[in-house]
């Protein structure tokens, strides 16, 4: 069977080109705005997205959760379009649009006809610079904000678990602090903590238009610099600098107890270096290690723990290196009935022993760089995914030329990087290792 899975991925991956290039535009307009234009003309749809260049991270100690909050209150009223009149007029105009906030980036996107990316341009360069807010509007958007967290994580064991286990991998920097905010933060965002992160970071020089789908770049340009290029750029943007992660020196260890909690499992973080612009090697061998151990049903600690041992019902391991600074490396284990949370951890510190000692496995390698491969090919076909790609990589320090080069890079990763990069990434001292259980009956 293995055999046969190698020969079909490897018949997807000889029937298209190795790599496929998008067809990608760039440019800066006079303000400062960068513009991406990708071609698709297979359908005469569009993907609009603005990315700021402002994310949890940046801001303030205090005043968690404004970034996303603000997210929100841009779906309130602008000198020219009445509160909720940008999505009634978008859905008017049979298109879908959305916002969504993460630690390094705040991005708005709408999906419509083509014909319609001047409307769509229009109104978002109006909500760029000329937000309307009042006290009511902070008053009511703020309860929905606290009501979200109520509902994604106060009443969820795991993502309260997942809260704590950040604010432990993370002793300086703001990836430590939740991207909705803390719970007694939330309460106290006002109409001030609001506009001063908006006058500060929604601006042209601090944004990235992407534009996906039926166009041509020229007309993007022409349309870009009659709505977007006449704002002025904030002159007074503050560079991007947060506090960095000290060296750290101790291995930590927590206990989190719910009484919800259904299914115990432990998680184990092990912080480690992000994609760099032009020096992207060692977070491609990372990629790679972390689908060589937790990737799927054939990987590593899968068949060690859910098969061979039966010790686990569920592994995972998870890396993702688009992040503006240091991330993390991340393994999860649930254990199977009658398995401690101990036994469980000792069983996956084996695997990786292991691991450590026997290397790669150049057939399993060499299988998931053709899944890759594919992937990569049929990622294609979907323009909003591209959008995407570019977006979470521009916002987050790298370029378009990183992206296009991130397959080779990926395809020339060896054993020996693996092995390296695991070595590397395996100190206890960086980790961060957490139960999440319900409390011990006592009698």
């Amino acid at each position: 069977m293995r055999f046969l899975i190698l020969a079909l991925l490897a018949g997807i991956a000889f029937a298209f080109p190795a790599r496929a290039e998008e067809q990608v535009t760039t440019f800066t307009l006079d303000n400062g705005m960068e513009v991406v234009v990708i071609e698709d003309h297979r359908a005469p749809v569009v993907v609009h997205m603005v990315w700021y260049r402002a994310g949890s991270a940046d801001e303030r100690p205090g005043v968690s959760g404004v970034a996303h909050f603000l997210e929100h209150l841009l779906f309130k009223g602008t000198k020219t379009m009445e509160p909720g009149e940008f999505s009634a007029t978008v859905a008017r105009n049979g298109g879908s649009d959305n916002a969504f906030t993460s630690y390094d980036y705040t991005a708005y996107f709408q999906r419509v006809a083509a014909d319609r990316l001047e409307l769509m341009m229009r109104m978002e360069s109006d909500r760029m610079v000329n937000i309307q807010l009042g006290e009511e509007d902070i008053a009511t958007e703020r309860d929905v904000i606290i009501e979200e967290r109520n509902q994604r994580v106060e009443n969820s064991p795991s993502a309260l678990f997942r809260e704590q286990h950040n604010a432990a991998q993370y002793l300086n920097h703001r990836y430590g602090v939740p991207i909705i905010g803390w719970q007694h933060e939330m309460y106290d965002l006002g109409l001030e903590d609001a506009l001063e992160f908006y006058r500060t970071y929604y601006s042209p020089n601090n944004a990235i238009l992407i534009v996906a789908g039926d166009v041509e770049p020229q007309e993007v340009r022409q349309l870009a610099d009659t709505y977007y290029g006449v704002i002025p750029a904030n002159p007074d943007l503050p560079e991007r600098a947060r506090p960095q992660e000290p060296r750290q020196m101790a291995e930590r260890r927590m206990t989190f107890e719910d009484p919800r909690v259904a299914q115990p499992y432990l998680s184990r973080s092990y912080l480690a270096p992000e994609r760099d612009s032009g020096a992207q090697e060692k977070a491609a061998a990372l990629t790679l290690l972390a689908e060589l151990l937790g990737g799927g049903t054939t990987s590593i600690l899968t068949e060690k723990l859910q098969f061979e041992t039966r010790k686990a019902v569920y592994t995972g391991v998870w890396y993702s290196g688009l992040s503006l600074d240091d991330t993390t490396f991340d393994l999860t284990v649930v254990p199977a009935a009658g398995v401690t949370l101990e036994d469980a951890e000792a069983a996956m510190d084996d695997v990786i022993t292991g691991f450590l000692e026997t290397g790669v496995d150049a057939e399993h390698l060499e299988r998931i760089k053709m899944q890759i491969r594919a992937s990569e090919i049929y990622a294609r076909d979907d323009v909003s995914g591209l959008a995407n790609r570019y977006g979470r990589a521009l916002t987050q320090g790298l370029t378009v030329e990183d992206v296009q080069a991130w397959p080779d890079i990926l395809e020339a990763v060896t054993e020996e990087d693996i092995m390296a990069a695991a070595r590397d990434i395996f100190s206890a001292r960086n980790s961060v290792t957490g139960y999440i259980t319900a409390p011990k009956v006592t009698q």
